[in-house]
């Protein structure tokens, strides 16, 4: 993702924000008190999709998506470099066929192994293999360099909007 709104431009990029448009109509036809806040839902679904294809792009040649990411480095920072299944799908919070899915791929690019849970044999334990802890780690330095530093935000603003999604992320139930 660029820092110059102008260099990451698409050539599809649209002469005004449709956003807008929406607010003013959502004024227009009398939902003047609901405009605002459907603007920032809008926002935040759109900015979604956007750092979403970022990040896919930035992985794609890395063979790995997001999610299976996600979970390679959710395992990294364990202690021990596993997890139960389930467990694994409470902290990235989906669903657990999203994280069947995930480990699944995972264990067939050997970057995953699966075992039954030692103490409960209704469980699955993935644990990173030496190949998915150096892969999630090539895949950091990729992510921090061309994405995560390179958002196009200040530092304060980066932390302002970071405290509001949590108040809203909060205020959902999403944690205590």
């Amino acid at each position: 993702m660029s820092t110059n709104p102008q260099k990451g431009r698409s050539r599809s990029a649209l002469r005004s924000d449709p956003i807008d448009l929406a607010r003013d109509n959502w004024s227009r036809a009398g939902w003047k008190a609901a405009s605002d806040p459907m603007g920032v839902v809008t926002s935040v679904m759109r900015v979604h999709q956007l750092l979403l294809a970022e990040v896919e792009r930035v992985l794609r040649p890395l063979n790995l998506t997001f999610a299976r990411y996600e979970v390679l480095m959710l395992l990294h920072f364990s202690r021990s470099g596993q997890l139960p299944v389930g467990k694994i799908g409470a902290r990235l919070q989906v669903h657990p066929a999203s994280v069947t899915n995930a480990v699944d791929r995972l264990e067939t690019d050997a970057l995953v192994e699966r075992s039954p849970h030692p103490e409960d044999g209704r469980s699955v334990m993935a644990a990173i293999t030496p190949a998915g802890r150096e892969l999630a780690l090539l895949a950091t330095e990729t992510l921090n360099a061309e994405v995560f530093e390179k958002l196009p935000m200040s530092q304060s603003a980066q932390g302002e909007l970071l405290r509001d999604l949590q108040e809203i992320r909060r205020s959902f139930g999403d944690f205590a």
